[in-house]
């Protein structure tokens, strides 16, 4: 028999095990195909006769409202939610058997928390799916086991994390509890614990059976009308051109018959990078092999929870009376040539990339040590450049839907995903904030990058396990799309941030350089790690809970923002022109402000979907036609806008606009000058001063108010200047063509140098921005947020008969009163929070933290947050005022002060130039 011990001391010795029983141990490239089958710790699979050469097991429809492709987990929840949502004529189809993809060996676990709150209610979701509903609705066991599950924590910064995860799940009413090493002894008799500093235990986390799950699923769904189709290859995806030149789905082709359908859902897992092809889809996905081994049976571990111990990159699987252990490693073997005859099938372990997991579970459980291996389970897995789901509709077909990519957590969260996914289908938007793993999240310009996706998709792999820390940044796949000031600044120290491949600046260092270098991979694939890699230590010191090390140096830029001036590079913005005939009709229907006043107006406002949530916060310029092309002065007919959105959302809100666009077949063109414009903004109380000296024009109050803008000239360069801020001061921003970026900057660098101007980064606008009360999308104002919650119904024209899109249904919640509302807090004491803290108002939970950060110039942590009634009635501003406060920080709680009005300059007078 080889036992675990074995394989870490001859995998130690760079020998391979001798082989045990039902074990087969020998080195492999990835290029091989499938082994010889193996058995995977379930009591039953969905395998039955090959399928090779038999038809499909049903006959093929003519038409369908929605094709779903895959019949994994995924593909099984999709269409059970379709069904049950009342979709009639839903196919699904699948290549070989349900599960025999990638689900089929999957290890199945559920956890309850996460550090998000959507993922924490998508997972609450599955598990009501799993455990209840699916029960309730066919009678038959999901497999659904409730053993618990325990967090290790072998140091502070760990358990710090897990504190976190423990006050957001009491808003949920997730029962958690952090146990001393001695409480997780007594709970789990087998541990070692005597590294441990502490535990996190979660009663109701379980376990789930692909097999059972995915057959109910498909029986509860099928006894609704939906048609699931075994054996049945997809070949291509017909798209076609409607008359306005927008690709659409049009049909599904299999080699048994063509099913005509508008709507096609890609649930394909490791193989949905190859449907998308079919269609024009870019789907930014790797393939790579993923394992657990299932030992021999261990006395004494029945009904013991689940373990997750990532300091040793391990899991602990309760198997029975056996444990499946298994890890994620800085190593992962990427499969480079994936078969579409891959079915029910396993490669052969690599014990070299695999021994990690045997060293961390042996130190955790160390009878393992003389433990048995039973099986050995390795098989194909589909991963992401953020190690989340790629979801929703394809940018560049309409009608192509993908729900793939789910990085080995198909099962945890197929429930919640499912449901979104169907609701999105139906009603074109999720009913949550499902951005996080909206396609649209990535630009356009980074799905078909194979260099990008495969070094994102490794690095977020290889740190799966690691503590998710506030100000941390990916090393992989940097320096894609750099700005034209971006190697002025990194000679004076920038610290860059990554954002949609966006090198924005983050902080300064005053040590110097610091560069941000190719991706070593770790040291993996016999790389060279670098050495003495100045930004990745810059970024290691900052992994903490407590205040960070540069705090003062971040602390340093907003003040002299606050009491002088500072320049921030905001080039990374998306930057739109939106022109053409009906290009007001656009507007009008787009945008909740009225911003077709006149040309010289900038105005701040939002872009809804039809529930009243925000899809966007921009502001929006009208202006006149010019009289030739140019990315600073565009020739147009018609009326005409110039947009500018957060960079980081920019292909969201392109692709929102454009969809609009399409639906409404409005005749106007959207431009995207992204690439072409530069941004500069020069913020504080001496900004007039010091642009007067580099602007050809009048900055007084009464020449240049703010919300307006204006072609100038600066430095001999044409701009377009405009009076805003984004951090609470008068302040400008330029909007320069790209080759003149670097003489505009540097001539307003020289005309504040006897000011004491300073540049600053987004960590700067951040602390400055939530100090004045500015909104950031998605984090204080999401999709299911609506501008009257958000405190944001200024931007709204309801005083006016325009139509928007949004328009009714916050005319309807304006009427009956919003039931949850966005909150200012301030704490006192001197603690940092970063999110995801509880909000308990009078001794009750009623909401949790999404945004917080630091505030110098009122010396005081700012947090804001959405709180809801108790008792289920209105948020009024008085229910709001009638409250005593407290925030619930890692278990541990802060008095808190709530605001109706921004703590610093509430009377907005120094945008106004007023000090």
């Amino acid at each position: 028999m080889s036992y675990l011990s074995n394989v870490v001391r001859r995998a130690a010795s760079r020998q391979m095990p001798a082989p045990g029983r039902n074990i087969r141990l020998r080195c492999f490239s990835s290029g091989l195909g499938q082994t010889a089958e193996k058995s995977v710790p379930y009591h039953k699979t969905l395998k039955g006769e090959s399928s090779q050469d038999k038809g499909p097991t049903r006959p093929l429809p003519k038409s369908a409202n929605v094709v779903v492709v895959g019949g994994g987990s995924l593909g099984c929840q999709t269409i059970y939610h379709l069904a049950k949502m009342g979709v009639s004529d839903v196919v699904l189809l699948e290549r070989d058997r349900l599960t025999s993809g990638t689900t089929w060996h999957t290890a199945g676990l559920l956890w309850q928390l996460r550090p998000s709150d959507v993922e924490v209610e998508l997972l609450a979701h599955t598990r009501n799916v799993v455990s209840k509903d699916l029960e309730e609705e066919t009678g038959l066991h999901t497999g659904w086991i409730q053993n618990g599950g325990l967090f290790i924590a072998s140091n502070k910064q760990r358990l710090d994390e897990y504190k976190r995860l423990m006050s957001l799940g009491k808003v949920y009413g997730i029962e958690s509890y952090v146990l001393s090493p001695a409480e997780t002894k007594d709970l789990y008799p087998h541990m070692n614990v005597d590294d441990l500093y502490g535990t996190l235990y979660v009663p109701k986390d379980g376990t789930m059976d692909p097999a059972g799950t995915c057959t109910t699923l498909s029986r509860a769904a099928t006894a609704r009308g939906a048609l699931v189709i075994e054996n049945c290859l997809v070949t291509g995806i017909q798209v076609k051109a409607d008359d306005l030149g927008v690709q659409r789905v049009a049909a599904v082709e299999t080699n048994y018959g063509t099913i005509q359908t508008p709507c096609v859902v890609n649930c394909a897992g490791v193989w949905a990078r190859a449907l998308g092809q079919m269609a024009g889809v870019n789907v930014p996905l790797v393939a790579m092999h993923h394992a657990y081994v299932v030992t021999e049976r261990i006395e004494g571990i029945q009904n013991m929870p689940n373990v997750r111990d990532h300091d040793a990159s391990v899991y602990l699987r309760l198997q029975g009376d056996a444990l499946s252990v298994g890890g994620y490693e800085s190593n992962p073997i990427f499969w480079e040539e994936v078969s579409e005859k891959f079915a029910f099938g396993l490669f052969d372990l690599d014990w070299d990339v695999f021994m990690q997991h045997i060293e961390g579970a042996i130190n955790r459980v160390p009878v393992l040590e003389k433990t048995g291996i039973k099986s050995t389970v390795c098989g194909p897995e589909s991963f992401t450049a953020d190690h989340k789901p790629l979801m929703g509709e394809a940018p560049e077909v309409r009608g192509f839907f993908l729900g793939c990519g789910f990085n080995s957590a198909g099962m945890m969260l197929g429930g919640g995903c499912g449901k979104e996914l169907a609701y999105w289908i139906i009603h074109g938007r999720p009913e949550k904030d499902m951005y996080g793993y909206d396609i649209r999240r990535f630009h356009r310009s980074l799905t078909a990058n194979n260099r990008w996706i495969r070094e994102r998709s490794h690095e977020s792999y290889a740190k799966n396990y690691s503590v998710v820390f506030p100000y941390d940044e990916p090393l992989a796949g940097r320096n894609m799309r750099r700005d034209p000031l971006h190697k002025e600044l990194l000679q004076q120290g920038c610290v860059y941030q990554e954002r949609h491949g966006w090198e924005r600046p983050g902080w300064f260092n005053p040590r110097g350089a610091a560069p941000v270098l190719d991706y070593d991979y770790y040291g993996a694939y016999n790389q060279k790690p670098h050495s003495s890699y100045l930004y990745n230590q810059l970024l290691g010191d900052e992994y903490t809970f407590d205040f960070p090390p540069h705090h003062d140096i971040i602390k340093n830029e907003c003040l002299t923002c606050r009491n002088t001036l500072a320049v921030f590079d905001m080039s990374y913005f998306g930057k739109f022109y939106l022109f053409g005939p009906e290009a007001r009709k656009a507007a009008d229907w787009l945008f909740t402000a009225d911003v077709s006043k006149s040309p010289g107006l900038t105005v701040y406002t939002c872009m809804l979907n039809k529930h009243g949530g925000v899809e966007s916060d921009l502001t929006v310029s009208q202006i006149s036609p010019g009289t030739q092309v140019s990315s600073l002065t565009p020739a147009f007919e018609g009326d005409g806008y110039y947009l500018a959105v957060g960079g980081a959302v920019a292909q969201h809100n392109w692709s929102h606009i454009t969809t609009v666009l399409q639906d409404m077949r409005l005749q106007c063109k959207l431009v995207d000058c992204s690439e072409e414009l530069g941004m500069i903004s020069i913020q504080g109380p001496a900004s007039r001063t010091v642009l007067q000296e580099v602007l050809d024009t009048d900055l007084s109050n009464e020449a240049f108010p703010f919300s307006s803008h204006k072609l100038v000239k600066a430095a001999g360069c044409m701009v377009r200047a405009m009076r805003l801020s984004f951090v609470g001061e008068m302040g400008w921003e330029l909007h320069v063509p790209k080759q003149d970026c670097v003489r505009v900057y540097q001539a307003v660098m020289k005309a504040g140098a006897g000011h004491g101007i300073t540049n600053a980064g987004y960590r700067a606008i951040d602390s400055l921005s939530i100090e004045k009360g500015y909104r950031h999308w998605h984090a204080d104002l999401r999709p299911d947020d609506t501008p009257l919650e958000a405190g944001l119904a200024f931007t709204c024209k309801l005083k006016s008969s325009i139509p928007f899109l949004g328009r009714e249904a916050l005319e309807i919640q304006k009427a009956t009163g919003v039931l949850r509302r966005l909150v200012c807090f301030t704490i006192d004491e001197k603690v940092p929070m970063f999110g995801l803290e509880a909000i308990w108002r009078n001794g009750k939970v009623v909401g949790h933290i999404r945004r917080a950060d630091f505030g110098f110039a009122i010396n005081k942590t700012i947090a804001y947050g959405y709180i809801r009634n108790p008792d289920g009635g209105p948020v009024s501003l008085e229910f709001v005022k009638s409250g005593e406060y407290v925030l619930e920080r890692m278990g541990a709680t802060y008095p808190a002060t709530a605001h109706t009005k921004s703590p610093f300059d509430p009377e907005n007078k120094r945008v106004k130039g007023i000090y």
